[in-house]
């Protein structure tokens, strides 16, 4: 059953003036630490001209580095596994952003015809009934609950490991579209973890918003809801959402949030959310009245960038995280997903969803915290980042050599456990193991994560045919080269440095009335280098021998073997609160 609720109010947007030889889309990416605009071409997809604005407040995941108690040299302490950021920093990305990117392309901005976005997700932002965010309001400016909840805010944990626990007690139809179990990451999860530790700040609140669709409300003037974050992180499925009653069973005073917090018009992606008003115009420099289209994902957003759209083929933005997305023509239910919605994509097909928590932060965590000082003055006499560096020395031994495994849930595990209490583990070690050993075993656990969720998604009927990378990661070609050989499929890569942005400008030209859909935009616009790695026999069969052992470390930690891990957070948890 398709939902039908999902396209009401829906529309795109159609120029009435005469159409010029070439027109222009602007793709906005808003990532975890920074926001990125991307001039692209309709006709082709040539990206013309970008710029970055990193945001002022960046994360704040140990102080509340905003508010008047920050600003008068007394930040407030977070606890752990909290991350926030300010609304106004995505504001600052269209005021510099765009305007910049413009001005790199040379091109005229009277011919631009729309913008779109994509948001890391999820992302939450509690407001007032005209948008305004609590954190602006005086009377919040201090609470951590008044600020945005980043995706990568995890301590909702134990709210979501209620929810889970109910709804399987009560057999919720909704629970297996999410393999199971919902995450902390999720709006659920976060909404009632504000209900209960700030219950002022939740009465406060008119609206839960999605970052994704806050900010095209502040270029619209006009609040949607999107299609893909209301499936994938909103519960929202087959037109519903949880019922009262549901949530009434969670606490009595829940009952009532999704009427009065959550539910809202959704919109389809490539549709327009609205129009440009004229005070994002003057912000962005663009031509008011250009289309806008309805928010999205940056994972979901790449797909049609990639050339990603068709059944089978998964594509892994690789990043801070890695988020797997596939479409397919049937309906299924695969353990430990983080959803499969119809159109949660492309309109017509299911989109698959799966994750990996921690991918790139893992190896900036063990750069930053465990490598000496004098690999970083061989880097830099070699003229290489320190991570190239580390990879070019890990990569001279053959695979095993180092004689360890790793466990990759040093942010906890999203798929296929979907249990961000459990931790990393680097077993094997002795006294002649070196950086770069653990560091490219890191790199082997993330590729043995990757083969968890794939293996996952074939055993349930949704078979994985073709794997396509695109983001940030793919740059280090022995990674990918370890991925196709953990995998033993072929790695193809996005052939655009900017997926997201590219995927959103994608949208807003469908929004703006210039493809039919966004799978002809995509095919005109979007970008692919085809099996760029191929797998290495002898490699694979020797990765094959070290994922049967991270598969009984995965097994044994985190599917109640040893619960270790949840106890060492419990005592972590209460050795802070006593500090």
């Amino acid at each position: 059953m398709r939902p039908t609720a999902a396209s009401k109010g829906a529309h795109r947007v159609t120029t009435s003036t005469t159409t010029p030889a070439e027109r222009y889309v602007i793709g906005v990416d808003y990532g975890t630490l920074s926001g990125r605009a991307l001039v692209v071409r309709v006709s082709d997809g040539a990206e013309l001209g970008s710029a970055t604005l990193d945001y002022p407040h960046a994360v704040m995941d140990t102080a509340l580095t905003a508010g008047p108690a920050a600003a008068a040299g007394a930040p407030r302490a977070l606890a752990p596994d909290w991350a926030l950021q300010v609304p106004a920093d995505y504001v600052a990305v269209l005021k510099s952003a765009v305007p910049a990117a413009v001005a790199a392309a040379g091109i005229d901005p009277a011919l631009v015809i729309g913008i779109g976005t994509d948001f890391t997700a999820c992302t939450m932002v509690p407001t007032l009934a005209d948008g305004t965010p609590l954190s602006e309001l005086g009377e919040h400016a201090d609470n951590p609950h008044a600020y945005v909840k980043l995706w990568k805010h995890h301590a909702a944990q134990p709210h979501a490991d209620r929810i889970n626990e109910l709804a399987a007690a009560r057999g919720e139809a909704w629970l297996p579209r999410y393999g199971g179990l919902i995450s902390s990451e999720w709006e659920f999860a976060k909404g009632l973890q504000l209900l209960e530790e700030a219950p002022e700040v939740y009465a406060a609140m008119e609206h839960w918003v999605e970052a994704a669709d806050w900010i095209v409300w502040q270029l619209t003037g006009q609040y949607v809801r999107n299609a893909c974050t209301a499936g994938y992180k909103g519960i929202w499925q087959d037109g519903e959402y949880p019922s009262s009653e549901f949530l009434g069973a969670l606490n009595p005073a829940f009952s009532g949030f999704v009427i009065d917090k959550l539910d809202h018009r959704i919109g389809q992606l490539g549709d327009a959310a609205g129009t440009l008003s004229a005070e994002a115009a003057a912000w962005t420099g663009l031509p008011e009245g250009i289309a806008v289209a309805v928010g999205n994902v940056d994972a979901h957003v790449t797909a049609p960038a990639a050339q990603a759209v068709q059944p089978g083929q998964m594509l892994a933005i690789m990043g801070t995280s890695t988020c797997h997305v596939m479409n397919a023509d049937t309906l299924a239910e695969v353990p430990g997903m983080c959803g499969v919605v119809d159109g949660g994509i492309v309109s017509g097909l299911y989109g698959y969803e799966a994750g990996q928590s921690g991918v790139g932060d893992i190896f900036a965590w063990y750069v930053k915290n465990q490598v000496p000082a004098r690999y970083f003055e061989a880097a830099d006499a070699a003229g290489s980042s320190i991570h190239q560096h580390l990879t070019d020395l890990a990569y001279l031994e053959p695979v095993g050599a180092h004689g360890l495994v790793a466990l990759d849930w040093q942010s906890g595990n999203r798929s296929v456990l979907v249990d961000h209490e459990l931790s990393g583990v680097v077993l094997g070690s002795t006294l002649s193991t070196r950086p770069e050993e653990v560091y490219r075993a890191l790199l082997e656990a993330t590729a043995f994560g990757a083969r968890t969720i794939v293996e996952t998604f074939n055993a349930s009927g949704v078979p994985v045919t073709e794997f396509i990378v695109a983001g940030g990661l793919l740059k280090n070609p022995q990674l990918m080269q370890t991925y196709s050989d953990v995998l033993r499929m072929p790695i193809s890569t996005i052939a655009s440095e900017q997926g997201p942005a590219l995927g959103s400008a994608i949208h807003a030209a469908v929004a703006a009335g210039a493809y039919a859909d966004v799978l002809a935009a995509g095919q005109a616009m979007g970008k692919l280098n085809k099996n760029v790695y191929t797998p290495n026999q002898a490699s694979a069969d020797a990765y094959d021998a070290l994922f049967a052992e991270y598969t009984l470390l995965h097994d044994y930690f985190g599917r109640g073997a040893n619960e270790v891990m949840h106890r060492l957070r419990a005592l972590k948890r209460e050795a802070v609160a006593s500090a």
